[in-house]
């Protein structure tokens, strides 16, 4: 269905009623004469030199359908779009609405329309998904950011450019939409993708902005700049952690403390670390886990723990320096701003199971099918991915991604896997014998052949199970967690300290388990780096070849099969 925005395109701004000789004709056609006789009867002498008749009726409805349309009558629109001759209903209604029309004055759009109201019914579905619904929620965006549509999937800069076109017919909304807004309400929280920060704190004027003839960015307010900063992390993991550090500072900033990321002091850095560690107020600030379109989400699931701000702090950290750099804000207010009681990343041997935990809670997944109602296919998946996740030390994103292609023997006769890890950085895992050994079990329980030469390639370590698009991590995160809960369920009344253990524990920490374990075996400590793929000790980097060898023997070693 058409409307005023749609008709610009295709019609006049201000389309023409028709003159009586033109009514005239198409109500004669509405009545059941022929076209021919309708347009010889009133329009003879306009006919043009091979036009037909019904070329001409037709353009007497289009033009009564442009004019209803700029008049914001949808409805008659249809009604006479919908119209056909000797239909005696149809003509009736049609003629009712040409009436109603006659003289009816061109309506000036209001800030609380509702979008569908002016906008093409092709642009309203990206906008509501973006959280646009009145042309108030559009003046908030539009004149205030160069690239306003970007993010709103679906609205393209034609689509962008026809809006704008329609405000800029229209420029009292925008004045009238300035005198009404001044904040979200608080509790009208939204996520990144969706926020539209007030003009008075959007940073376009923030206290501690460069001088924009020196900045590197093409970025007009703080929210670009986040953005730009954002898109440098190609990694989807990494972007996610970092935006949702971003979204609750200036969440935090506009509707806690009035200001814009640029206008941030120490002092309001120093109180952001308190407000990590309680969010208040709480039903405005935290809540349970909900999709990020629902107006029920929130920034927080809780109150943070020390090393949980520690690591918000650092990534907020980050972000100013790169600011700085870019030469668009001068100072960095969060220099400086430590937590007390936190300590620099390490092996987390608290999050991690001991040998006994581990055989355990294996105990109960060798019996997941016979006693717990898991089918046999996610029975041995499941098993699959705790023995091979804990005797690789691979994340599960990197399990995931995995694929029997990426197996490889080197000349001493030791098996890798390469994996792509965090930030895209490649490296190699040692396979030892008892990973291959479960990987040989599980190719067979999936009907695939366990001879390396008969391997498809492509063919990813971890069965899908019918998962539309392939397991993903995700998807896996939720199954290794419904099996710590099952463990923790049948281990409850027997050890229950281990059972509110495994309540807590997420996948990685079969990641934490492997290392503690390579450690207690006695590995050396720039054998389980390496294989974690943390980072390597500069002052062995001239022996990478040798240390390989030694890494995949004390690997194999500690993994390895057991003698028949």
């Amino acid at each position: 269905m058409e409307n005023a925005l749609s008709v610009t395109a295709n019609t006049a701004a201000n389309p023409d009623w028709p003159d009586e000789a033109g009514l005239a004709a198409f109500r004669a056609w509405l009545q059941g004469l022929p076209s021919r006789q309708a347009v010889d009867r009133y329009l003879g002498e306009r006919r043009a030199a091979g036009a037909s008749s019904r070329t001409l009726i037709g353009q007497v409805k289009r033009l009564l359908v442009a004019f209803a349309t700029s008049r914001a009558r949808a409805d008659l629109a249809a009604t006479i779009g919908a119209a056909r001759s000797a239909d005696k209903k149809s003509a009736k209604a049609a003629a009712a609405a040409i009436e109603l029309l006659r003289g009816m004055p061109r309506p000036e759009p209001l800030i609380g329309d509702a979008v569908e109201r002016w906008l093409p019914s092709s642009f309203v579905r990206p906008l509501h998904a973006a959280g646009l619904r009145t042309l108030a929620d559009l003046t908030l965006r539009v004149p205030r950011r160069r690239r306003w549509w970007t993010g709103i999937a679906g609205l393209g800069p034609a689509g962008a450019r026809r809006i704008e076109a329609f405000f800029a017919q229209h420029p009292a909304l925008t004045e009238r939409a300035r005198a009404l807004v001044t904040v979200k309400p608080a509790q009208d929280l939204l996520p990144w993708e969706r926020l539209i920060v007030p003009e008075d704190v959007d940073g376009s004027r923030g206290t501690f902005r460069a001088p924009r003839a020196t900045c590197a960015l093409d970025s007009s307010n703080d929210y670009e700049a986040v953005r730009a900063w954002l898109s440098l992390h190609e990694s989807a993991a990494t972007q996610k952690a970092y935006r949702k550090e971003a979204e609750r500072l200036i969440l935090w900033a506009v509707v806690e403390r009035r200001r814009a990321l640029s206008s941030l002091t120490t002092e309001d850095a120093i109180a952001y670390r308190s407000f990590l560690r309680h969010p208040i107020p709480r039903a405005r600030w935290v809540g349970a886990a909900q999709p990020r379109s629902s107006p029920l989400w929130r920034p927080f699931a809780g109150d943070l723990s020390v090393r949980s701000v520690a690591y918000a702090l650092s990534v907020l950290n980050a972000l100013y320096r790169w600011l700085i750099e870019q030469r668009y804000v001068l100072a960095n207010p969060f220099a400086g701003v430590k937590v007390r009681g936190s300590r620099p990343a390490q092996l987390d041997t608290a999050r991690a199971f001991t040998e006994h935990e581990w055989r355990l809670a294996r105990v109960v997944a060798d019996g997941l099918e016979w006693s717990y109602g898991w089918s046999d296919a996610s029975a041995q998946r499941l098993r699959f991915v705790l023995d091979f996740a804990y005797r690789t030390g691979l994340r599960i994103s990197e399990l995931v991604d995995a694929k029997l292609g990426a197996i490889e023997s080197d000349a001493h006769g030791d098996v890798w896997l390469r994996v792509v890890g965090k930030g895209r950085k490649t490296g190699k895992v040692v396979l030892p014998p008892l990973a291959r050994a479960g990987l040989d079990r599980y190719l067979m329980q999936r009907g695939l052949p366990v001879t390396p030469s008969k391997w498809r390639p492509s063919t990813p370590l971890i069965g899908s199970l019918g998962d539309a698009g392939g397991v993903t991590a995700w998807r896996l995160w939720r199954v290794m967690k419904r099996f710590f809960a099952t463990a923790a369920d049948v281990l409850e009344d027997g050890s229950p300290a281990f059972a509110e253990k495994l309540r807590r524990a997420t996948p990685h920490w079969t990641r934490h388990t492997h290392a503690t374990h390579l450690l207690d075996g006695g590995a050396e400590l720039t054998s389980v780096r390496d294989n974690l793929r943390h980072s390597s000790l500069a002052t062995t980097s001239m022996y990478l070849h040798a240390d390989d060898e030694r890494r995949a023997k004390q690997v194999a070693d500690r993994f390895a099969a057991p003698r028949s």
